[in-house]
């Protein structure tokens, strides 16, 4: 797979943004934050200029109040997602992309949805399979650097009961417990992951396709993924959405959810989905 032709995943200026903040004398920002914050926004379909994605209310909203929660698990203060929107609306400005009034308009905006996203995170029926288990690692002090350590976790959770599991996630640290794990929520948070890992995919794809379409205006060939092998494509781009939640939550943790582990973090199926919107019009 020819990462050079496809393009993929973002491509974040990140350092160089982290380096301009901290030479306009802001706070060092934490790279994991920034890094997310510039790949979803971009996934999400903001507009580059200069490798920099434009923000505007829709995008702030739809980063801070819609996506963020599906994604990312931090392992620094939840503060930090807001405060490297501003320094990226902050760049805007200096870059003369932002008159003062829109400026001012989006550091509120971002200010009072970045507070809004900190109760999102800690919100037991907004969490993903990922986030839920980057909890449950953590809490229990796991090397999650350590591929064979983490494998060894899931091993000895998946031979709890379901009600002992249950119970583990309603405890766990960093999300308010509300008593609600049950099979409905299972379900929900099967749905919500499924559904979060297929709109990076889709971004993914749009990515692709739009750094493609310079081959295509000079008259050269598409990439053999694109050209006859598109399963290969869409495996590609299924590997590449894992890998990105994984650099959100823990590294190689949803790869291992999905192939290998599929009981412990359970995706429903059409007729599942079906099953249960039935029962709740009854």
């Amino acid at each position: 797979m020819n990462d050079e032709d496809l393009q993929l995943s973002p491509r974040t200026r990140t350092a160089e943004l982290l380096a301009w903040g901290i030479e306009q004398g802001h706070d060092p920002v934490p790279e994991e934050a920034l890094r997310a914050v510039l790949a979803l926004l971009e996934l999400g379909g903001a507009r580059l200029h200069d490798g920099y994605p434009e923000l505007t209310s829709g995008a702030l909203e739809q980063l801070l109040y819609e996506r963020l929660f599906l994604y990312v698990q931090p392992t620094v203060e939840p503060e930090w997602y807001g405060v490297a929107v501003r320094l990226l609306i902050d760049h805007q400005r200096a870059v003369r992309r932002l008159n003062a009034k829109r400026w001012e308009r989006l550091h509120e905006e971002a200010e009072w949805q970045g507070e809004v996203l900190c109760g999102l995170l800690r919100r037991a029926d907004l969490v993903t399979w990922p986030r839920l288990y980057a909890l449950l690692l953590w809490a229990d002090g796991v090397d999650t650097d350590d591929p064979a350590a983490v494998r060894g976790w899931l091993d000895g959770f998946r031979e709890l009961g379901t009600e002992e599991r249950l119970a583990a996630y309603d405890a766990v640290a960093g999300l308010e417990p509300d008593g609600g794990w049950g099979r409905d929520r299972v379900l929900l948070v099967g749905m919500a992951t499924d559904g979060a890992r297929r709109l990076v995919e889709q971004g993914l794809m749009q990515r692709s396709y739009r750094n493609l379409a310079e081959l295509t205006a000079r008259g050269l060939p598409m990439p053999e993924e694109l050209a006859g092998d598109f399963d290969g494509f869409e495996a590609a781009v299924a590997d590449e959405a894992l890998r990105l939640c994984g650099e959100w939550t823990v590294p190689g943790l949803p790869e291992l959810l999905v192939a290998e582990y599929p009981d412990l973090a359970p995706e429903p199926g059409t007729g599942d989905v079906e099953a249960y919107l039935a029962e709740r019009e009854d």
